[in-house]
C-alpha cells in the first residue's frame, strides 16, 4: 500500500515544478478540451479542426511546453491534428487567389499556419515545402493600402479579447513572432523583407491606439523580433503593467483594457486567471526575473488557484453567458489555463 502512494506521490511530484500546482492535470484538461473540440460540429473543416484564438491556438503554444516538461517524447495526437490541418490547407489553397479574394477567416489561417508551421522548422536551415506556403499565403494576404497597411484580415466579431476591430493589431504581433522563427536565409530575401517592414511600420504607427492586451502582445513579439519596439518602450511598458497588478498578485481584466460594456456578461471581479496568465507570461518572456518580487507574488496568484479536480484555472467570458455544459462555457478557461501553464514553466 505504502509504495503504490510513494509511486502516486512521485508521478506528480516531477522536478522542477511548485508542488502546489500540477502539471499533468493541466495538460490533461486541455488534452479533454481538444478531444471535445475535434469532434464538435462547429470547429470542423473540411480540412480538419479550424484553430481558435482561445482554444486551439493557446493549446499549440502550452502544450508542447508542457509535454517537454513533462518528459513526453511525442506530440500528443491532437497537436499533429491541427498541424496536420494547417498543413492540409496550406496544400489545397493557391496564395495568389487569396490574395485576390481576402476574407478575416483566411487571414488569421494565415496568421496561424506560419506561426505554428514556423515554429515546427524552427533552427533548421531551410524552411519546409508547406512553411514556405504558408509564409507565400501569408504575404499574399498582407492589406497593402489604407490604415491597415502592414496586416492582416482579422475577426471582427464583437467579442473581446481576440475579435474586435483592434484585434488585428494582435494577429500582426503574431505574425511577427512567425517571421522571426524563419532562417536569416529566408528573412533577407528582398521581397520577404519589404514585406516585414511593412508589418513593422504598422506595428509601430498604430501601437499607441491599442489596449494594453494588444501593446503586451508586441512587447511578447519584441522578445523575438526586437525592431518593433525599441528597449526603451519595453521598460516603460513593463512598468505600466507593473503599476496595475493588484494586492494579491494578479491582474483584473479590466487592467489590460478599456473594453466595451458587456451588462449580460458573467461577472469577473478581482484579479482574472487569464489577464494574470497572460502578463506573468509576457514579463519573463521580456526579461524580468521570477526572483522579481512583482512577478513572484503572480506565479503564487497562479499556484494557488489552479483546480485541484479539473487541473484548469477558472474564467469567464467577457462577452456574454453561455450553458454550464456548453463549449463556449470553457473557452476563456482554455486560455486561461494554456497562459498560466506557460507563465509557471518559463524560465524553469
Amino acid at each position: 500500500m505504502w509504495i503504490r502512494i510513494v509511486a502516486i506521490i512521485a508521478c506528480f511530484a516531477l522536478p522542477g515544478f511548485a508542488q502546489d500546482w500540477n502539471p499533468r492535470l493541466a495538460a490533461q484538461y486541455l488534452d479533454s478540451r481538444q478531444k471535445e473540440w475535434f469532434v464538435w460540429p462547429t470547429a470542423k473543416t473540411a480540412e480538419g479542426p479550424c484553430i481558435s484564438c482561445h482554444t486551439g491556438m493557446t493549446y499549440l503554444l502550452a502544450r508542447p511546453a508542457l509535454r517537454r516538461s513533462l518528459g513526453e517524447k511525442t506530440p500528443t495526437e491532437h497537436e499533429t491534428g491541427l498541424l496536420n490541418s494547417l498543413r492540409t490547407k496550406v496544400q489545397k489553397r493557391n496564395p495568389v487567389e487569396l490574395g485576390s479574394k481576402p476574407s478575416d477567416a483566411l487571414g488569421v489561417d494565415a496568421v496561424f499556419s506560419a506561426l505554428f508551421l514556423a515554429t515546427q522548422d524552427y533552427g533548421k536551415a531551410t524552411l519546409s515545402e508547406d512553411t514556405l506556403r504558408a509564409f507565400d499565403e501569408l504575404w499574399a494576404m498582407q492589406i497593402r493600402e489604407g490604415k491597415g497597411t502592414g496586416s492582416w484580415p482579422w475577426f471582427s466579431l464583437d467579442l473581446q479579447p481576440w475579435e474586435m476591430p483592434e484585434s488585428a493589431y494582435y494577429g500582426a504581433t503574431l505574425a511577427a513572432q512567425a517571421v522571426a522563427m524563419t532562417p536569416a536565409s529566408y528573412r533577407n530575401r528582398p521581397e520577404v523583407q519589404q514585406r516585414v517592414s511593412a508589418l513593422v511600420a504598422y506595428l509601430q504607427r498604430e501601437k499607441e491606439s491599442q489596449p494594453l492586451h494588444n501593446r503586451l502582445a508586441l512587447l511578447w513579439a519584441a522578445t523575438t523580433m526586437p525592431n518593433v519596439m525599441p528597449g526603451n518602450e519595453r521598460k516603460v511598458l513593463v512598468a505600466e503593467v507593473l503599476k496595475k497588478q493588484e494586492a494579491d498578485g494578479g491582474w483584473t481584466l479590466e487592467s489590460l483594457g478599456q473594453w466595451a460594456p458587456r451588462p449580460k456578461a458573467p461577472a469577473s471581479p478581482g484579479s482574472n486567471a487569464y489577464a494574470t496568465g497572460f502578463v506573468a507570461f509576457v514579463l519573463q518572456k521580456a526579461g524580468v526575473k521570477r526572483s522579481d518580487t512583482a512577478l513572484t507574488r503572480a506565479l503564487s496568484w497562479l499556484r494557488s488557484r489552479q483546480e485541484a479536480q479539473s487541473g484548469s484555472w477558472a474564467a469567464m467570458s467577457m462577452n456574454k453567458p453561455f450553458e454550464p455544459d456548453s463549449m463556449q462555457v470553457r473557452f476563456m478557461r482554455d486560455a486561461a489555463t494554456a497562459f498560466a501553464a506557460l507563465a509557471l514553466l518559463e524560465g524553469r
